[in-house]
C-alpha cells in the first residue's frame, strides 16, 4: 500500500504528464486542422476541375431496351400503339372517338395483372377506337405528357386511361390493379367500354 509521500510524488507524475499530454493535444490539435482545411482544399480544388465534364453529360437513367421489348410486344402484338414522343402522345389523345393509354411499366403487377388485363378486356364485345401505350422509365416525354392529360390523377405505373374526344372517361391506377387478377381488371375495363366506346 502507497503512503502519503508516495502518494504525492506519483501526483506529481500525473499531472506532469496531464501538461505534456495537453501541449501534445494542442500541437496535434493544430496540425489537424491544417490537414483538415489541406484536405478540404484539395476536395474542393477536385470537385471544380471534375465540374465541367459532369455538367456536360447526361446520364440515362432508362431501362435497357432489350429488357422492356417483350413487355413493349406484350401490348404492340395486341394492336397497340406505342407512343415515343410528346407530340405523339398528344394527338393520339385528342383525336375523335376513344382511346385507351396503358402506362406500361416493368412492375410485377405490370406483368401479373395489368398487361393480361387489358389484353383480355379487348375480347369484349364494345372496344376503343384507338389503343396506345407509353412506357414509364423509358420514354420519359411522352409517359410525363400522358400523366399530365390524366390529372388530377397522380402519376402512377401502371395505370390505365381511357380518353373519350380527348377528355378522361375512366381510370385504373396502380392501386387498383395491385392484388387484382387480369380477369378483374378486364371485366372494370369492359363495363367502361360499355359506357364510353
Amino acid at each position: 500500500m502507497l503512503g502519503h509521500g508516495a502518494f504525492t510524488t506519483a501526483g506529481k507524475a500525473i499531472n506532469c504528464d496531464v501538461d505534456l499530454l495537453l501541449h501534445a493535444a494542442k500541437i496535434h490539435r493544430v496540425h489537424f486542422w491544417v490537414l483538415l482545411f489541406g484536405t478540404v482544399s484539395s476536395i474542393f480544388t477536385f470537385t471544380q476541375q471534375q465540374e465541367l465534364p459532369l455538367q456536360s453529360e447526361k446520364i440515362d437513367m432508362r431501362y435497357p431496351e432489350e429488357l422492356v421489348v417483350p413487355m413493349r410486344e406484350e401490348l404492340t402484338n395486341a394492336g397497340f400503339t406505342q407512343l415515343k414522343t410528346t407530340e405523339e402522345v398528344k394527338d393520339a389523345i385528342s383525336q375523335d372517338g376513344t382511346t385507351l393509354v396503358v402506362v406500361n411499366s416493368v412492375c410485377g403487377c405490370a406483368a401479373g395483372t395489368a398487361r393480361p388485363g387489358v389484353v383480355l378486356s379487348l375480347t369484349a364485345e364494345k372496344k376503343p377506337d384507338n389503343l396506345t401505350t407509353v412506357f414509364a422509365g423509358m420514354e420519359m416525354e411522352a409517359t410525363n405528357t400522358a400523366r399530365e392529360m390524366m390529372m388530377p390523377y397522380p402519376p402512377s405505373s401502371p395505370s390505365i386511361a381511357l380518353f373519350k374526344d380527348g377528355e378522361l372517361v375512366h381510370m385504373i391506377e396502380r392501386h387498383h390493379i395491385e392484388g387484382r387478377s387480369a380477369q378483374m381488371i378486364a371485366q372494370n375495363l369492359a363495363q367502361a367500354y360499355v359506357e364510353h366506346c
